[in-house]
């Protein structure tokens, strides 16, 4: 997961001039991530993970902060077990 969040935040150093936030850090209540950011972080996820996100993950909380943008591509990425 490591490797996904540094990817996540070198995407987010590309749009996001103040990198003194933590993994945990809401970033709409830190005024880093509008509307139309989120959109972008959107297709950044889908792009740069292969997966696709459906209208039940855009969820703000999917994409509050870099851990859970991580956890989502974690959702997304990890096969589901059949019990």
């Amino acid at each position: 997961m490591s490797d996904t969040k540094e990817r996540i935040r070198e995407f987010l150093s590309q749009h996001i001039r103040d990198n003194g936030y933590r993994d945990d850090d809401d970033l709409f209540a830190k005024g880093y991530v509008n509307s139309l950011f989120a959109m972008e972080l959107v297709l950044f996820v889908e792009k740069e993970f292969a997966l696709t996100v459906e209208n039940a993950d855009l969820d703000p909380d999917n994409f509050r902060s870099v851990d859970a943008i991580a956890g989502l591509i974690g959702r997304k990425t990890t096969p589901e077990t059949v019990e």
